[in-house]
């Protein structure tokens, strides 16, 4: 090696370990900081409910995941449809990383709508992640007159209904309202696995209901073809239904975008987990990584199957993507929907 390569070898060395020194000295930093150390996971519902059955598992596993494997100390602290919950961890839990919530998915439509209790800016969480999206669809009979997304422009769809203000009779008054999709909605049902059973019996043709809630009731309904998906509700398309369309294809304006976007953020935004606003990045960073490696762990996978949970995750990036879509739909919209749904803020 001649004097002249051996000065270029060295710079380029010089240069590369200047380059790594930021990460692998952060890594360290974050390693360092967490051991030892414990994360209070606050809790937004009482004990027992599917929130809190969600954060004890995940702080079971999450800490082997993150530099310096701190533990995870759950606390519940349920009350005004778990505002309380999103207000302490906004406003008074720790700024250092050694704090993050879990908290129900209406309350980011509960701060556009500007309500009295809550003391917290949304776009200011670090948001950390969901571990699960319960997508949800529309779906006819087999034999209706609507089998395809399109069929329901130029033929009438009668659903069932279980109440003003459910998600079974609100999503297709809100998809004929915005989209003019000829649903009828027949209400008298006591539940979606009413519903279900009385299209087995032909009283109606179809329903808007969760894929879980659907195959628990029928389980080999989907599957055989007896009911058909026409589209799923979120805005992206559901890779275990290939060839099914998202109802956001048949959106022609903004003003339908936002008031379905709206309307199904809730959700889109599964069970949302978050670190206050002020955590260092690099905290961050670990808390999401650490989040996203232990939804695919095998033991908590395991866990999950033994507790009748199903994974399907929302990372920390897209969830702030989606919130930040939600932040900029105009007031009027959110209150247009917000009437013809009559939310009470229930999960």
């Amino acid at each position: 090696m001649t004097r002249e390569s051996r000065v270029l070898f060295a710079a380029l060395s010089l240069c590369v370990g200047i380059a790594a020194s930021p990460a692998k000295a952060s890594d360290a930093d974050v390693a360092g900081f967490y051991k030892g150390k414990t994360i209070e996971f606050i809790i937004g519902s009482a004990a027992g409910g599917s929130y809190d059955q969600w954060a004890r598992l995940i702080g079971r596993h999450m800490g082997k995941h993150i530099p310096g494997n701190p533990t995870f100390l759950p606390r519940n602290m349920p009350g005004a449809g778990q505002i309380i919950a999103t207000n302490y961890l906004f406003n008074k839990a720790p700024k250092d990383g050694t704090a993050i919530g879990i908290f129900s998915r209406n309350v980011p439509t509960q701060a556009l709508l500007k309500h009295p209790s809550i003391q917290f800016k949304t776009a200011e969480f670090n948001w950390i992640g969901s571990p699960e999206l319960t997508n949800r669809v529309c779906v006819a009979r087999k034999g209706a007159k609507v089998q395809k997304a399109e069929d329901i422009f130029k033929h009438e769809l009668i659903v069932g209904g279980a109440g003003v203000g459910t998600t079974v009779s609100t999503s297709p008054v809100v998809l004929k309202g915005v989209l003019g999709m000829n649903f009828r909605v027949i209400e008298g049902y006591k539940g979606a696995n009413d519903v279900i059973l009385a299209i087995e019996r032909g009283e109606v043709e179809g329903i808007c209901q969760t894929i879980s809630g659907i195959s628990s009731t029928k389980p080999d309904w989907l599957e055989k073809g007896d009911l058909i998906p026409l589209f799923n509700l979120e805005q992206k398309p559901v890779p275990e239904l290939p060839g099914v369309p998202s109802v956001f294809n048949y959106v022609k304006t903004l003003e339908q975008r936002q008031r379905l976007a709206f309307f199904f953020s809730s959700t889109e935004l599964g069970r949302p987990i978050a670190a206050p606003p002020g955590v260092p990045a690099e905290r961050v960073q670990a808390l999401r990584q650490g989040f996203e490696a232990s939804m695919k762990d095998p033991a908590l996978l395991s866990e999950a199957k033994h507790m009748g949970l199903e994974v399907t995750m929302v990372t920390g990036q897209q969830l702030a993507e989606l919130l930040d879509e939600l932040s900029q739909t105009p007031i009027e919209i959110v209150k247009e929907i917000q009437a013809v749904t009559q939310s009470d803020g229930k999960d």
